[in-house]
This record gives structure tokens, C-alpha cells and sequence, in this order.
């Protein structure tokens, strides 16, 4: 059908073979086009939830694989392949692949333990060597005759044992020593906070010292770096070696609550050394332990990294997929009605494909053996069809503005069909620059020239996706700029103007140009071939001038562009053959735009183009009439504003009685006018019991009167086009004027420099940063809401429900999406 109405829609029965329905669901989902039904929704019967419940499993383990991998340096998984897995996705068996991923699964946990408890034991012989390399060097002494500094006689005795070698020596003659120690490893994040709760506990009877390991250990269970300490608990117990003393007591529960390892502190530092080197010969073999443990992993991970095919994803993303494909495929499936010999589904399909669908089914059935068939309703469902909307490349981005507001009816006029021309048009309206446009323009070349490269680079994907769009901005700012003749707030004389220099008045010696063009339509030379003459750029009017011209511009496109949405109502209603609607309402409508705001539309014009002796005031004109005043000056005499006026005022009543009358005589059979059957009369009919006259009455009112009004507030709402333009151009003179203007009235060679290297650069990036970037999307976001409200409004239901058929292609597009944005 095209853009301007969605496809034609058929509903009928699906018919499939219980043995063979996994096989033609497939081969629809690749092939065609059809949505289905629930038809277990009320009984929630789910013959296929086993199936699920398997592919969730395989989907939980291939997660648990796709992390694993993550942690494998440089593993990178070859993705974005789609054509070439659902060209050779049949290569794949639910049971062959689930029977893999289990293997997978159970070897990627047992190396993960293995590992866990392997990094477990080196970090304790780690942990344990930097406590005894921590007791030498408290044990040790300086040599006989060796002086030291003040600081390093400080760091030296600081730490080295409380007791001294004297005691260190009574220690190991007698059996009475009268300290204790504990020492452990601590994380440096834990140690001020075991440091304040060793001392609450013991009540200031410990001493801690802490001495930080050199370097991160990793963390067996997070794999992440952890940087810890050494810790030496010195505190007074005369009872070490015969019993756990209650101070021992206190602090071996401090140290189990924090959950850190503690280890035995040695008797002497020949026995420290000798367990250190045990320790170091430990630290070794358990580092080679976890090499070969890394190596194994590797070789699993590339078995998951290796492409199947030249040009294929990993064979773990293949797997992903596949499990998306098969869920699919089984919740499909569990829509279908088994309770006889073969699943039955309703469902949708475009018309224009039923013959491609039969062929397929009947190609299928032949191949399998099968009876597979697709009944199609021969008298019209009451159901409401799906909207389906073929799309390309080029009206995607617009369709998706559209549908963001509401998706269009079954066979509704889609607003995306003027859209695409009046959405970049309105824009460049406002951003009207040709130096800007052109820089769009240049944006939106280049993302259609590289679109293959861009689509698949992160974060460029909006410029694959609305290229199109861009260019078209593009275009429409840069004909603009034309049209106001403005290139970075500077005039351009591409025709040479078309005004002379009159004479000079007043002090300050200012020039007055005269046209010299026949401003009087009597024959002679016309004025300025397109756009702005140059001669207004500078002029000290040059800004009243300006806003009287973009402001009665934006009028004339608002009111063109609402006046297009009353015709677009009007086809609507002739299209639903619905002929109350399109003579109580389209025609008074069209009639009230026409008569106030067309005739405001056509007295600007009538303005511009013909010369006048004293130009009327148009705003008092329209004051006048719409008051049934006194026009001073009018333009076309007083019968006729007076005329309009008047047809205007009646128009509201037809808008707001008629149509209320009219659906009350039909529902209750009083009706004698002839009409054409629609599809209203249809709905009420089947809704004869929940007529309400009062709920049709006010609604019409509501109608009535937001119609009413709404258009007035419209049309003012138009002037953001002015003020919009007129903001863009004003930013880019005063950006113009505070850098590059003032650079070059600068002395030389200051103004060299200054222009260059200071004034240019600032100029640029105001430039890019607000005019680029921000006044873009102040004028698309204003744009948007013009299309939304003031253009949309006047017909656009926007109230129906997308059609969603069963595609392959679409589900897997749609999980890459969940997956990028998880």
C-alpha cells in the first residue's frame, strides 16, 4: 500500500502437524511473515514450557560462560554476524548444544574451584612468608660498631622487638616469658578499624604494629587486586606456653571477626629464616600449579572463541543465538491449541503475502510428509487487525518519531507521509544558516557515504540510523540560510543587491538606501533573485525588518501546515466512509480555518506582493474583525472581514449540534437522512446497550471547544519558528562580533596572533559546542513538538497496536538490543 495507509491485513487459522510443528514454525519465522494469537492465554496452558525451561538453563550456563571469558586476557568474542548464523542456524541440535554447554559448564566450575583453592594456599604461603620477613627484621640487630642516624636509629628500633636481644635470650633460656604475640595479614582498607577495635577490646593494653606488603595480592574468589598488611599484636602474658590466656582470648576473637588470617609468630630468627625459604620453594610450585591451571582455561576459552565458519561469530555467540532462536521457536509454539491431532493458532498476515505464504506451507508439506494448512476468514473478523507499515532505510527514522507518539490506526492516514518533507523543513525554518546547514549537511553525507563502517562502531549507530535524516536538516538549513541570506551572521552579495545609495541624513552622516528596482510592479527590474538583499545586513532596521518577515513567514507555514492536517482529517473520514463526521466536522472545520486564519494568511501575502500607499496594521485588522470593530485602514473594505467573520461564528454550532442529533436518531431507529455505511455505525450497532447521549454530547462539546481554541493557541504557537530563527542568528553575530570581529580591529601584528590563535579556536568551539550542538537539539525538539500537537492533532488517532509477526530476524535484533543495553 505504501506509507500514507498501513498494509491490508487478513486473520485465519494456522493448521500444523503436532510432530513436525517445531520445523514449520521454524521455517515461517525465516520465511514469513505471521503473527499469532494466544490461544492458551485464559487457561494458560503451556504444553512447550519443558522446552523453556531447558534453553532458560542453557541460556543461565552460556552467562556464566560469556563472565569466565571477560576474565581471560584477550578473549575477545566475535559478534554481529546475523546473516551468516541464520543462514547456517539448522547446523545446530537443541540436544547436541545443551549436552556441550553442560560439559562446558562443568569443567569451567571445577577449574574455577580448583583455582579458588589453589590461590587460597599461595596467597596463605604469601601471606605467611611476608610474617616471618616481618619477625626477621624486627629480630635483627644492627652490627657491633655501626652508628646510625637519629631517623634511622628511629625506624630501626621502631621495629624491632620490644624486648630486646637480652630478653630475646632469656626467652629461650627459660620458660617463663612474660609477652605474647599474634600476627596476621590484613587488608590496608580493615587495618585502622582492627587497629580501634583491638584497643576498645583490650582496653589499651595491646600495641599493633603494621607493616604494608609491597604490591597487590589477588583475591582468590573476586579475582580483583587487594593490597593488605602485616600485623604484630604485642601484648603482656606470662602464661604463653601453658594456657590460652583471656587476653590471647580477646584478641584471637578480634582477629576471627574481621575474618583475617593470623599465623605463628617464630621463636627465633634462624627459625624464621629457615621457614621463609620453605615457604619461598611453596610460593614457587603453587605458582606454576596456577600457570598450567591458567593454560587449561585458555585452551578451553579458544575451544568458545573459534569461528565455526570463515565469516561466523564465536562459537559461543552462536550458541547464544541459538538458544534465542529456539526459545522463540517454543514460545511460539506454546501459543498454539493442542487439543486435537493438530496445533491451531490464530493469526495475522498481510493480504498481499497470503499466496507466498500458501506456497511455502504446501512446499513444506510436501517435504515433510505433512498436512499442514492456512485457513483465511472468509467474512470479516470484529477483531481489530494490527497496523503493519513497510519501512526503509530513509522513512525509518521518521516512522519511529511518529510511532513514538502513538502508532497509527488500522489503515489511518500515517502523518510520516508528509513528515519526511515538513520535519527537516520546519527545522531548517529555525536553524536557518547556510554555514550551519552546510556543517549538518556534511554530517549526514558522510554517515550515508560510511554507513557500513559506522553501524556496528558503539555510540555511532544514531548517525548510521538517522543519516538520512541528517542530510535532509542539512539541506532545508542551508536553503534557509539562503532565503534570510545569512552565512555565520555575515550577508552574502551573490547577485549584487538591489538597492543604491540614496543620500545621507542626519549628525551621525547615515546612508539611505533607495531600491532601485521597480518597487511599484510597473514593469521595471525586479528586487533580489532569492532571499534577503545583502543591503539589509548592517542597516540599523535591519532587526525590525527581520522579525516583521520571519515572523507573518512562520504564520503563512503554520497555517499551511495545520490546514494540511484538516485535509489529511477530511481523507481520513471519506476513507472510513464515515459521512457524519467528514459534513458535521471536516467541513466546519476546514470552513472556520479557512475563514479567519486563511484570510489573515492571504492579506500577508496580498501585502507583500502588491504596493500599497499606507500599508494596514494586519494585527488590528484581525483584532477588528474578530471584535466586529471599526477598521481604520482595511484592506479589502469592511463587508467582507464582517462577511468571514460571521461564517466563522456559525461554523461552531454546526461543529457542535449535528453530529451529538444525528448518532441519537440513528441508534434509535428514528433516522430518515440517507448515508454511507461506515464503520461507526458498525460499532454502534454492536454496542447498542452503552449508548450514552449525555457522554456523546460532552464529548463533542470538549471537541468542540478544544478545536476552537486549540487552533488560535496553534497558530501562535507557530511563532517559535520566528523566535527560534531569529535567536540562531542573533547567537552567531554576537559570537561573530565578541572573537573574530574584535580580533581584526586589533593593531598589527596583535590582531595576527590574537586571530589565529585565540579569537578563531574560541570562535570554533562556541560554534560547534552551542550553535552545533545545543541549537540543534532546541530546534529538533521544537520541530517535534510542532508535528506532535499542532500538525498531528487535527486527525491522527495514533491508538493502534503494532503488528508483531514471528520473524527470526527481529527476535534477534531485538536480544542484541537487551543484551547491549544489560
Amino acid at each position: 500500500m505504501g506509507i500514507l495507509r498501513s498494509e491490508k491485513m487478513r486473520h485465519g487459522i494456522l493448521m500444523l502437524p503436532a510432530d513436525r510443528a517445531r520445523h514449520f514454525v521454524d521455517q515461517i519465522g525465516a520465511k514469513s511473515r505471521i503473527q499469532f494469537e494466544d490461544m492458551n492465554a485464559q487457561g494458560m496452558q503451556r504444553p512447550y514450557k519443558t522446552y523453556i525451561q531447558r534453553i532458560d538453563e542453557m541460556e543461565r550456563i552460556i552467562r556464566f560462560l560469556f563472565d569466565e571469558l571477560e576474565r581471560v586476557p584477550d578473549a575477545e568474542v566475535t559478534t554481529g554476524k546475523l546473516d551468516d548464523f541464520l543462514l547456517h542456524s539448522g547446523d545446530y541440535r537443541l540436544d547436541d548444544v545443551e549436552g556441550q554447554l553442560k560439559k562446558f559448564y562443568k569443567d569451567f566450575v571445577q577449574m574455577k574451584e580448583h583455582n579458588t583453592k589453589l590461590l587460597e594456599k599461595r596467597n596463605a604461603a604469601l601471606e605467611e612468608r611476608f610474617v616471618l620477613q616481618t619477625a626477621v627484621t624486627s629480630m635483627s640487630l644492627p652490627p657491633r660498631g655501626m652508628a646510625l642516624r637519629g631517623s634511622e636509629q628511629f625506624e630501626f628500633s621502631a621495629s624491632r622487638s620490644l624486648l630486646g636481644e637480652e630478653s630475646v635470650a632469656r626467652r629461650g633460656a627459660s620458660n617463663s616469658p612474660m609477652f605474647g604475640t599474634v600476627a596476621g595479614v590484613i587488608s590496608q582498607e580493615s587495618q585502622d578499624l582492627f587497629a580501634r577495635a583491638l584497643f576498645r577490646t583490650t582496653r589499651g593494653n595491646t600495641f599493633t604494629h603494621f607493616e604494608p606488603i609491597q604490591g597487590a595480592m589477588e583475591d582468590p574468589k573476586t579475582r580483583k587486586p587487594v593490597f593488605k598488611s602485616v600485623f604484630v599484636v604485642y601484648f603482656q602474658d606470662a602464661r604463653i606456653g601453658q594456657m590460652t590466656s583471656a587476653m590471647s582470648e580477646k584478641i584471637r576473637k578480634v582477629c576471627s571477626s574481621f575474618g583475617v588470617s593470623t599465623y605463628a609468630w617464630p621463636a627465633s630468627k634462624e627459625s624464621s629464616e629457615q621457614s621463609r625459604r620453605t615457604l619461598e620453594a611453596q610460593v614457587e610450585d603453587m605458582n606454576a600449579m596456577v600457570q598450567a591451571h591458567e593454560h587449561m582455561v585458555y585452551s578451553e576459552a579458544a575451544y568458545l572463541l573459534e569461528q565455526p565458519r570463515r565469516f561466523s561469530n564465536s562459537l559461543i555467540e552462536e550458541w547464544r543465538q541459538f538458544c534465542v532462536k529456539e526459545k522463540s521457536i517454543y514460545a511460539t509454539l506454546n501459543h498454539f491449541d493442542n487439543s486435537s491431532m493438530h496445533l491451531r493458532a490464530d493469526c495475522w498476515f498481510p493480504e498481499e503475502e497470503e499466496d507466498s505464504i500458501r506456497k511455502g506451507i504446501v512446499a513444506l508439506n510436501t517435504q515433510c510428509q505433512s498436512t499442514a494448512m492456512l485457513v483465511a476468514d472468509r467474512v470479516p473478523t470484529k477483531k481489530t487487525p494490527p497496523t503493519y507499515i513497510k519501512t526503509t532505510d530513509f522513512t525509518r527514522p521518521f516512522q519511529d518519531l511518529v510511532d513514538t507518539y502513538g502508532l497509527p490506526r488500522y489503515r489511518e492516514a500515517n502523518p510520516t507521509l508528509l513528515t519526511i518533507v515538513t520535519f527537516p523543513f520546519l527545522f531548517g525554518v529555525m536553524f536557518g544558516d547556510i554555514g550551519h546547514g552546510l556543517g549538518l549537511m556534511a554530517v549526514g553525507l558522510a554517515s550515508i557515504l560510511y554507513a557500513d563502517r559506522i553501524k556496528d562502531i558503539p555510540h555511532l549507530e544514531t548517525f548510521y540510523f538517522a543519516r538520512y535524516m541528517l542530510f535532509m536538516m542539512g539541506f532545508f538549513a542551508t536553503y534557509a540560510g539562503f532565503m534570510y541570506n545569512d552565512f555565520l551572521s555575515l550577508g552574502l552579495n551573490i547577485f549584487g543587491s538591489h538597492y543604491a545609495t540614496g543620500h545621507e541624513t542626519g549628525g551621525a552622516r547615515t546612508e539611505v538606501f533607495d531600491p532601485s528596482f521597480d518597487a511599484a510592479n510597473s514593469g521595471g527590474s525586479g528586487p533580489y533573485p532569492f532571499g534577503v538583499d545583502p543591503v539589509w545586513h548592517g542597516a540599523t532596521n535591519e532587526l525590525v525588518f527581520m522579525n516583521s518577515m520571519k515572523m507573518k513567514t512562520s504564520i503563512v507555514l503554520g497555517v499551511t501546515h495545520m490546514f494540511v492536517g484538516l485535509v489529511m482529517r477530511c481523507i481520513n473520514k471519506i476513507h472510513e466512509r464515515n459521512a457524519i463526521d467528514f459534513f458535521c466536522e471536516c467541513i466546519p472545520m476546514v470552513i472556520f480555518m479557512l475563514s479567519f486564519f486563511g484570510f489573515m494568511v492571504f492579506q500577508i501575502l496580498y501585502k507583500w506582493v502588491t504596493p500599497l500607499e499606507s500599508p494596514p496594521s494586519i494585527i488590528n485588522s484581525m483584532i477588528a474583525m474578530a471584535m466586529f470593530g471599526t477598521d481604520p485602514s482595511p484592506m479589502f473594505g469592511s463587508t467582507l472581514p464582517f462577511n468571514l467573520m460571521v461564517i466563522t461564528m456559525l461554523t461552531v454550532p454546526v461543529m457542535l449540534i449535528p453530529k451529538p442529533l444525528l448518532l441519537y436518531l440513528r441508534h434509535s431507529g428514528r433516522s430518515t437522512h440517507e448515508r454511507l455505511p461506515d464503520e461507526e455505525s458498525i460499532e454502534l450497532e454492536s454496542e447498542h446497550d452503552s449508548f450514552e447521549i449525555g457522554e456523546v454530547v460532552i464529548h463533542q462539546v470538549i471537541e468542540t471547544i478544544e478545536y476552537v481554541l486549540g487552533t488560535v493557541s496553534h497558530t501562535a504557537s507557530y511563532l517559535r519558528l520566528w523566535a527560534l530563527s531569529l535567536a540562531h542568528q542573533q547567537l552567531a553575530l554576537v559570537f561573530f562580533q565578541k572573537t573574530l570581529s574584535a580580533a581584526m580591529v586589533l593593531s598589527f601584528p596583535v590582531n595576527s596572533f590574537a586571530l589565529y590563535f585565540v579569537a578563531f579556536p574560541l570562535w570554533l568551539g562556541i560554534t560547534i559546542g552551542i550553535l552545533m550542538g545545543m541549537d540543534i537539539m532546541e530546534c529538533f525538539l521544537h520541530t517535534l513538538r510542532l508535528h506532535w500537537v499542532e500538525y498531528q492533532t487535527k486527525f491522527y488517532h495514533g491508538d493502534g497496536h503494532a503488528f508483531r509477526p514471528f520473524r527470526h530476524r527481529s527476535i534477534q535484533e531485538q536480544a542484541d538490543l537487551t543484551k547491549a543495553s544489560g
